[in-house]
């Protein structure tokens, strides 16, 4: 019996692609939202960083009271 897919439902997306979604905002995300968004590990999410770095994004590190804010600024 096959069954039908909602056509309503919101389709699924990567966690990679949810790190970029929180890069690309202006404001940057921190290491701990990143962390919260997808369940990794803080090891983890900076190594989606590397990653995302080694696929050519430039990724924009500042830092505000303490905390380092990471932001996509443009791709090579």
């Amino acid at each position: 019996m096959a069954t039908k897919k909602n056509p309503q439902a919101t389709p699924k997306t990567s966690k990679i692609a949810d790190v970029i979604a929180l890069l690309q905002r202006s404001e940057g995300a921190t290491l701990d939202e990143i962390v919260r968004t997808t369940g990794w590990q803080p090891h983890s999410a900076r190594a989606a960083l590397t990653g995302l770095k080694k696929k050519g994004h430039f990724i924009e590190k500042t830092k505000h009271s303490d905390v380092t804010f990471y932001r996509i600024n443009g791709a090579s």
